[in-house]
């Protein structure tokens, strides 16, 4: 489904990570906070786990839970990246305190990387979404292949 003013949404299965008697969650990640070494690091709009939400295509998905006793949980969270075609392709996962911190570098290499993900794995291609007709047209000149 598209947008008129934004992206193009796909629907997609948001996993439940631990045991839904305890805290869960699951963020669609715009940004990463470097300086933060906790799930504050971690920059964007949550979303519900445990069923099927709309995202932008090629969004990076956080998803977080908990399991065990209420006296003493244990963290889990994993990366996503959902796919055009309404999958998921998972990134990463960390379990314990640290799971922020074990996450951080390798979320932030996924926004920051300027590639979305085609229908697959294999199929990545460059993000030109995020520059400016004048940029792209002046890039183009500076490579001798733009209009004169």
């Amino acid at each position: 489904m598209r947008d008129d003013h934004g992206p193009v949404l796909v629907a997609v299965n948001v996993p439940l990570v631990g045991d839904e008697r305890h805290k869960n969650w699951a963020k669609v990640v715009d940004a990463v906070d470097d300086s933060k070494a906790s799930g504050w690091a971690f920059e964007g709009e949550f979303i519900a786990p445990g069923g099927i939400q709309d995202v932008p295509a090629g969004a990076v998905i956080l998803v977080y839970g908990e399991r065990g006793s209420r006296a003493s949980p244990q963290s889990e969270a994993r990366v996503y990246v959902a796919n055009s075609d309404g999958t998921l392709t998972p990134h990463g996962a960390a379990k314990g305190r640290t799971w922020a911190r074990t996450l951080r570098d390798e979320v932030d290499e996924l926004l920051g990387g300027g590639l979305i993900p085609g229908a697959g794995v294999l199929d990545w291609q460059p993000d030109l979404m995020r520059y400016s007709d004048a940029a792209l047209v002046e890039e183009l000149r500076r490579r001798g292949a733009g209009p004169g």
